[in-house]
């Protein structure tokens, strides 16, 4: 199993830091994550998160790809519906020219009003465009439909669905699945059976929130606040625009004695032997390729987010390579 690291740029008012330089720093970090062997990096997109969300993913892969030379540049994830199909597929092509054949396209369906909203897109139909998106892209990366190609003759494609309907779902459209819960993998088998597709397709990978730290309850004071910022800002936008009132701030420490039945519902802040164990008890059974873990949670300190990038290349990968 492959580690990748996860960034998502934000930069709360309360720890404000210059943009350019929060930019400039989280390519360094890549830079360094790199070197100390890390599989791949993966980044996400939101619009009009007041913490400055990074809002353009497969842009800022592009100059990711011009930092590195080995490591694989993903989205995790693209959001499909917002977007023309053919924008998606040249912007792809063009990251996967500029790094030499090493991105992974990460598609979902996003859930944020407003952000449809902004781009005059509509939500109804949100999982049937993504399904529609997929089989397109897909079509205009193998077969010329854009132009220049990229250098992989197959760019991965992963599904950014959660939940038994939309790991079936991944499964019929024959593409790889962003969860790393092994009870989608079930339903994910009998998508890709559904869909004629050859088994030895199957992939996933998918989010941990883990902290892993050779000190944890040192961390877990800086650790816990950040992740307060980070959860209450994913639960109070996602209702903006529905008409339900915004839930209650999370207990970091309840969270953190959580389960991961919920995607939000659980943080492991441990030494890397038990995040490896717990990460092995929850992706048993299942075809995962790869964990991905924030570098970084909303706007902590740089020599945290570095130390943790180290602790996680040098301590918890060598561990996951072994299951």
């Amino acid at each position: 199993m492959k580690v990748g690291l996860y960034f998502d740029l934000r930069n709360p008012h309360s720890w404000r830091q210059d943009p350019a330089r929060l930019h400039a720093f989280t390519l360094e970090a890549i830079e360094e994550a790199e070197r100390l062997g890390a599989d791949s990096i993966w980044l996400s997109e939101h619009h009009l998160f007041p913490d400055d969300y990074v809002a353009a993913p497969l842009t800022f892969l592009a100059a990711a790809a011009a930092r590195t030379s080995r490591v694989r540049l993903g989205t995790a994830v693209v959001l499909a519906p917002l977007h023309q199909t053919v924008e998606i597929a040249e912007q792809a092509a063009m990251v996967d020219l500029l790094s030499n054949g090493r991105l992974e396209l990460g598609l979902g369906t996003g859930y944020r009003i407003p952000e449809y909203e902004l781009f005059g897109a509509d939500t109804h139909r949100r999982y049937a465009q993504t399904d529609e998106k997929a089989r397109e892209i897909r079509r205009l990366l193998s077969t010329g439909g854009v132009l220049p190609q990229p250098v992989q003759a197959e760019v991965p494609i992963w599904m950014g669905y959660q939940g038994p309907q939309g790991a079936r779902r991944a499964g019929l459209l024959g593409e790889r699945l962003l969860s790393a819960d092994a009870r989608n993998w079930a339903p994910y088998l009998d998508g890709l059976q559904a869909g004629g597709h050859d088994l030895g397709r199957a992939r996933m990978a998918g989010w941990i929130n883990a902290w892993a730290s050779d000190d944890p309850e040192a961390d877990w004071p800086t650790v816990r606040v950040h992740l307060a910022h980070q959860f209450d800002t994913y639960a109070a936008l996602g209702v903006e625009g529905t008409g339900r009132p915004a839930p209650p701030p999370v207990d970091p420490d309840r969270l953190r004695t959580g389960t991961p039945d919920k995607l939000l519902g659980y943080i492991w802040c441990d030494r890397p032997e038990a995040v490896a164990a717990k990460i092995q008890n929850y992706t048993a059974g299942a075809p995962v390729d790869t964990v991905l873990i924030f570098a970084s949670i909303a706007g902590m300190p740089e020599s945290l987010v570095i130390k943790h990038i180290r602790t996680v290349c040098t301590k918890l990968a060598p561990l996951l390579a072994e299951l």
